[in-house]
C-alpha cells in the first residue's frame, strides 16, 4: 500500500494538542505496563485496575483512551477545515479529502484486524482505526456544511439525545426497549443484522454500526473545544474557564445519569460521551494552560513526539514484535535483577518505540491520514 508519509514544513502548532494526543497514545504503547509494575510493586490494586477495560457498565482509566482520541481529533477540526472555509476553500474540496482520509482509516481497520493473513471468511470489519475515520467523517461532514457555530451546536445536541432515546426507548426483539446488555442492547441487534463478517464480541461489536453515531457526537464535542481555543477574541484564561466549565459540567450530568442510564464504553451510551467528554474537556483545559498558556513545555516533549505520529505508532505496535526486539536487548534484567529489571526491560520497550518516532520526528516524517 502506498505510503501517506509527508514531509512537513516549520508551523506554528498547537503543542498541547500534539501532548494531549501523545499522552492519550503513550497508554496502549507501553504505559500500561509500566503503570501496572508500579502498581505490582507498590501494591496500589487500584492503578493497576484502571489499566484494564471495565467488563461492561462503569468507567476506567482505560476506557479513556479510545474516546479522548475522538475527542482530540475534534479538536483539530477547526484548524484544518473551518480555516480553509475562511481562505474560500470549496466545500467539495474540503468533503474529498475528509472521504479519503474515511476510506483509508477503514481499510487501514480491516488490515490491522488481519485480513491479509488468509482467513477471508472470518474477518472483523468493524475497528478502532475504522470508527475513527466514519466517525471523523460525520462530525467533519457537520461542520463543512453548517453555517454557525450555534448549528453544531444543535446538531450535537441531537446526536446526543436521539442516540440515547434509540437504546432507552427502541425496542428490540426478544428483549423489549431499554435493556442494556451485549444480547439485548440494540447496538448488538443493528451488528448481528447488518454487519457483515465477525463481531468482537460475538453478540455485538464495540465498533458496531451505531457506535459510531456516538463516537460522532463525541469528535464533535472535540470540535466545540477546538472552536473555543482558536477563537481570537477571547484571552487564554477565558478560553482554560470556558473548557473547564463545561467539562465539569459535562462529568457531573454523565455520572448523574448513570444510575438509570448506566456509562458503558462497550455500548457508547450518551451517559459515557458524556461523562468521558467532560474528562476529555478537563485534560485540554489542563495540558493548554501548562504548556500553551504556562510555557511548561520542555517536559511534554517526549509526548509531542508520540503524538504527532500516533496512527503510525498505533500501526507500529501492531505489525512490529517489539516484545521480542526488547527480549533481545534487555532479556538478561529481570533475570539478574529482579523487579528493577522488569522496570528496565519495561523503559527498554518503550525507549525503543520512541527512538523510531524520535528519528521521524528529527527528519519530519509523519504519517498523515
Amino acid at each position: 500500500m502506498k505510503s501517506n508519509a509527508i514531509r512537513t514544513g516549520k508551523k506554528e502548532r498547537l503543542l498541547s494538542l500534539d501532548a494531549l494526543r501523545g499522552f492519550d497514545m503513550f497508554w496502549i504503547t507501553g504505559g500500561s505496563m509500566l503503570a501496572v509494575f508500579f502498581a505490582e510493586v507498590t501494591g496500589f490494586d487500584w492503578l493497576s485496575n484502571q489499566m484494564h477495560h471495565v467488563e461492561w457498565a462503569g468507567l476506567r482509566m482505560y476506557d479513556l483512551i479510545f474516546p479522548l482520541f475522538m475527542f482530540i481529533s475534534g479538536v483539530a477540526i477547526p484548524y484544518a477545515l473551518i480555516s480553509k472555509l475562511e481562505k474560500n476553500v470549496p466545500q467539495k474540496t474540503l468533503l474529498a479529502k475528509v472521504t479519503k482520509r474515511m476510506v483509508t482509516l477503514v481499510v487501514l481497520g480491516v488490515i490491522y484486524n488481519g485480513a491479509l493473513q488468509g482467513n477471508l471468511t472470518n474477518i472483523r470489519f468493524a475497528s478502532v482505526l475504522g470508527q475513527i475515520g466514519l466517525a471523523y467523517f460525520f462530525a467533519a461532514v457537520i461542520v463543512i456544511y453548517t453555517k454557525s457555530f450555534a448549528s453544531r451546536l444543535y446538531w450535537l445536541a441531537g446526536m446526543l439525545v436521539g442516540y440515547a432515546f434509540i437504546q432507552l426507548f427502541v425496542p428490540v426483539p426478544g428483549f423489549g426497549a431499554g435493556v442494556l446488555t451485549p444480547e439485548g442492547c440494540i447496538n448488538g441487534y443493528i451488528d448481528r443484522l447488518f454487519l457483515p463478517g465477525r463481531l468482537h464480541g460475538k453478540v455485538f461489536d464495540p465498533e458496531g454500526l451505531l457506535c459510531i453515531i456516538s463516537a460522532a457526537g463525541i469528535t464533535l464535542m472535540g470540535s466545540v473545544a477546538g472552536h473555543f481555543l482558536r477563537e481570537q477574541s477571547r484571552t487564554p484564561w477565558q478560553k482554560i474557564t470556558i473548557l473547564s466549565g463545561i467539562g465539569a459540567g459535562l462529568l457531573v450530568l454523565g455520572l448523574a445519569l448513570h444510575p438509570v442510564y448506566p456509562i458503558i464504553k462497550s455500548a457508547w451510551t450518551t451517559s459515557f460521551n458524556l461523562a468521558a467528554g467532560g474528562i476529555s474537556f478537563l485534560l485540554m483545559a489542563f495540558f493548554y494552560l501548562i504548556i500553551d498558556v504556562l510555557k511548561w513545555q520542555k517536559w511534554s516533549f517526549y509526548f509531542r513526539v508520540i503524538g504527532m505520529n500516533s496512527i503510525f505508532v498505533y500501526l507500529f505496535v501492531r505489525f512490529i514484535d517489539v516484545s521480542t526486539l526488547t527480549g533481545f536487548l534487555f532479556g538478561w534484567s529481570p533475570e539478574l535483577l529482579g523487579d528493577f529489571g522488569q522496570l528496565i526491560w519495561i523503559i527498554g520497550y518503550l525507549g525503543i518505540i520512541w527512538s523510531v518516532l524520535y528519528y521521524m520526528y528529527r527528519k519530519q516524517i509523519f504519517l498523515r491520514v
